[in-house]
């Protein structure tokens, strides 16, 4: 069995990385295709709910707080890659900024709230009126239940996008058989093979591993002194 220094086996395992970060990139660059690529993979759990949290109004047509201007936002955040919870709270606020009486019915609906009382908060919303202790009390039960929803639909919409970015494997085994055909006599296919199915479960704490390897190495030689 061959055997490896410490700086040469640092160096393997980085490069190991570096080969699944390359796949990561790639991956990450389909986002440049029409509609987001693979980036957009999981938003259609968003779309859903959406939906349901922001009824077609006719007033609101052609405003930044269409339906088609919320889901519009939404896609770019998501395909950009915007921090989930920073997403999750810009969608309660723009929907939360939809909440007027002709929009209460169908968002109380969703939320399983009082319809009448939703419709009396969303008036005095609107009219700069004070919130009675019982509105107040529901509009604080709206807002969590409204978070819960859209949290339940990127939770899921993050489990389809993960999934999806597991494509990164085969494309990091074609980068390592193409770089073992490139240059012959340095690891066979199989090896190959092998280096791109570890490459991008590695590429994230790749540079650590090799951290850790070479400090280990110091300290036992160290020891060994």
């Amino acid at each position: 069995m061959e055997s490896y220094t410490v700086s040469q086996l640092s160096t393997i395992i980085a490069a190991v990385g570096g080969v699944g970060t390359a796949a990561f990139g790639l991956v990450d660059a389909f986002k440049a295709l029409p509609g987001g690529g693979i980036s957009r993979a999981g938003f259609k759990f968003i779309r859903q709910t959406i939906l349901k949290l922001a009824p077609e109004v006719a007033s609101l047509d052609g405003t930044g707080l269409s339906r088609d201007s919320l889901l519009y936002t939404l896609q770019s955040q998501w395909i950009n890659g915007t921090a989930a919870t920073d997403q999750i709270n810009i969608a309660k606020s723009l929907i939360k900024l939809r909440l007027t009486p002709d929009t209460s019915a169908a968002l109380a609906s969703a939320t399983g709230v009082d319809a009448a009382i939703l419709s009396q908060i969303a008036a005095s919303i609107r009219s700069g009126t004070a919130l009675t202790t019982q509105q107040t009390d529901v509009y604080g039960r709206f807002d969590l239940l409204l978070t819960t929803l859209l949290d339940q639909a990127y939770q899921r919409a993050g489990q389809r996008y993960r999934s999806a970015k597991a494509t990164a494997v085969p494309i990091a085994v074609a980068l390592a058989v193409i770089a073992a055909l490139a240059i012959p006599n340095q690891i066979t296919l199989t090896q190959a093979v092998l280096v791109g199915l570890i490459a991008t479960p590695i590429a994230p704490v790749a540079k650590d591993i090799a951290s850790a390897i070479t400090t280990a190495g110091q300290a036992i030689q160290s020891w060994g002194a």
